[in-house]
């Protein structure tokens, strides 16, 4: 059987990247030990993956808990176990040049974070130089949509032939659709009334990426209004948090807009919502919006996401076509709620069909098409 390495900084099942690459591993691993040998090299690995017969962990130290400082050790370590092996190599974009397979979940050369700093101008620089050696010396390349394989050859210039798309996966119990006895026992443990509705946000807070900055300033012009009777609820932290948390205050929005800080249980926050509102402004694909349509919320998302390109023709109205207009986003989340249980009745047969591509589905597309 063929023997496996993959690079990455991270493999738990918490979401976006980290979660895509937990699957990967775990598939191949045979999820008890019975597949082939996997090595995994990496700075966190969930317990599973450390337990499995079938994984040798070669852990990275992240020093001070920085990414940027545990980057070159990654790539080191990653491209000293890459020698000689006799086997499948993956590594998550400039993890690692090992010139075999480049997984993208994210195209550095795509975005550049507004006011990140000098430390964060020279991660953005470090990551870009990285990503463009390993993924133009790499025999394939797989992205997570068609909107990163375009930045990859358009920005990156790898040729076409070399670029494959493979959509995530996802796990349809953890995230099956939210019925009411759920919902009422989701909003009693977060001590939410039932009877208001709850816009979700979902994102880290330090940078504008994620754009929570216009769907602040959404959410002011609808609490302009005063029939409006929504809601917000944030999902996130970063080095913006306190930043946001004394605009709220200093707009006396304390009663409208909740911050939950980091959650390891966004199933169960996403099941006491009603809407998830993400107009990013660079989004190479969306996982966290997959995982809402999933649980049955319609999802307000930029049109430039990578998701947004599987929206259905009659849920395309959910797409933000100008995510620095916040009006735009105002518009959009005020026609949601006047048309409620409408909106959710439509978005079930999109839920179905991404709840019916499994991390197994992908995982497989990802063993099949690497060993072609």
């Amino acid at each position: 059987m063929t023997s496996w390495l993959l690079i990455a900084g991270d493999f738990v099942p918490l979401g976006g990247m980290d979660r895509a690459n937990h699957a990967l591993a775990m598939h191949l691993a045979g999820g008890e030990g019975e597949g082939p040998v996997v090595h995994v090299v990496a700075h966190r690995v969930w317990p599973d993956l450390e337990r499995s017969a079938a994984v040798r962990l070669h852990r990275v130290r992240r020093p001070l808990g920085s990414h940027l400082l545990g980057a070159p050790l990654l790539a080191a370590e990653g491209e000293r176990q890459a020698r000689g092996f006799a086997g499948r190599v993956v590594a998550n974009g400039g993890n690692a040049d090992v010139g075999d397979v480049t997984w993208v979940h994210f195209v550095h050369a795509a975005y550049a974070a507004d006011g990140a700093g000098v430390r964060g101008r020279v991660a953005h620089q470090y990551y870009l130089a990285r990503e463009r050696r390993a993924l133009r010396r790499a025999r394939l390349v797989m992205c997570n949509s068609r909107r990163t394989a375009e930045d990859v050859r358009d920005r990156v210039g790898v040729p076409s032939d070399r670029i494959r798309v493979v959509y995530y996966g996802s796990d349809p119990v953890a995230f099956a659709p939210v019925d009411a006895e759920e919902r009422r026992a989701a909003r009693a443990a977060l001590r939410w009334p039932l009877d208001r509705p709850v816009v979700l946000f979902i994102g880290a807070l330090g940078d504008r990426r994620k754009g929570f900055d216009r769907v602040f300033d959404a959410w002011r012009q609808l609490c302009g209004d005063p029939p409006w009777d929504a809601d917000l609820a944030v999902v996130g932290q970063g080095r913006d948090l306190r930043h946001w948390q004394r605009r709220v205050r200093e707009c006396r929005l304390d009663s409208r807009i909740r911050f939950l800080g980091f959650r390891d249980d966004v199933e169960r926050v996403i099941a006491a919502c009603d809407l998830l509102v993400h107009p990013a402004r660079y989004e190479a694909y969306g996982l966290a919006i997959q995982e809402a349509v999933c649980r049955g919320l319609p999802a307000i998302v930029a049109a430039s996401a990578g998701i947004a390109e599987r929206y259905p023709p009659d849920l395309r109205h959910l797409l933000v076509q100008d995510v620095e207009d916040a009006t735009e986003i105002a518009d959009r989340i005020h026609r949601w709620r006047w048309n409620i249980d409408a909106a959710a009745a439509r978005v079930r047969a999109f839920s179905d069909c991404l709840r019916s591509r499994t991390w197994r589905d992908m995982s497989v597309d990802i063993q099949r098409m690497v060993s072609a």
